[in-house]
């Protein structure tokens, strides 16, 4: 079964994993490490339809991106984040990277896709897979539910993020 899933999905997952990480051969350490954990877990992979494992494979990878993240260079996303640096200090990197990984669904992944790596809804949808109506929706959705997270914030930095987004 997970073979049957490597050989259809490899190639689509290493170039979404590649437009969100900016570097191919991290896409590929990604995709494998997750192929990795899905054979490690086989016994629920046979359980599962397709659509739902190729949904576990990028939620996974997304998640091994989202930890890499975390744990290594941050100064990446600072240099490529829309604020300046007076607004920097008003929030904390770890806080905004909390942030993405609670959106729901893909959002987080097509916010970094738009937003950090300067994707268009079109590419965005060749990468995943799905429309770009389906993107610019899930976008909005992305936006709406990071001005709820940052409510008590109702700041200048919030609004300058909105109005740049």
């Amino acid at each position: 079964m997970i073979e049957k899933l490597y050989k259809k999905y490899h190639k689509e997952l290493t170039g979404w994993c590649q437009a969100m990480t900016g570097n191919l051969h991290t896409a590929e350490e990604l995709v494998q490490e997750a192929f990795v954990r899905a054979m490690l877990h086989e016994e629920i992979f046979l359980q599962l339809e397709e659509k739902q494992c190729r949904s576990w494979l990028y939620r996974t990878i997304r998640n091994l991106y989202v930890d890499r993240v975390r744990h290594g260079s941050r100064e990446r996303i600072v240099e490529e984040f829309p604020i300046n640096q007076a607004d920097s200090e008003e929030i904390a990197w770890l806080e905004w990277e909390t942030l993405l990984s609670q959106l729901p669904d893909m959002e987080g992944v097509i916010f970094t896709l738009r937003y950090l790596e300067g994707y268009n809804s079109k590419q965005i949808g060749e990468i995943l897979s799905i429309p770009p109506g389906t993107v610019r929706f899930k976008l909005s959705l992305a936006r709406k539910h990071l001005k709820e997270f940052l409510g008590g914030k109702g700041n200048v930095w919030q609004e300058k993020l909105f109005v740049k987004l």
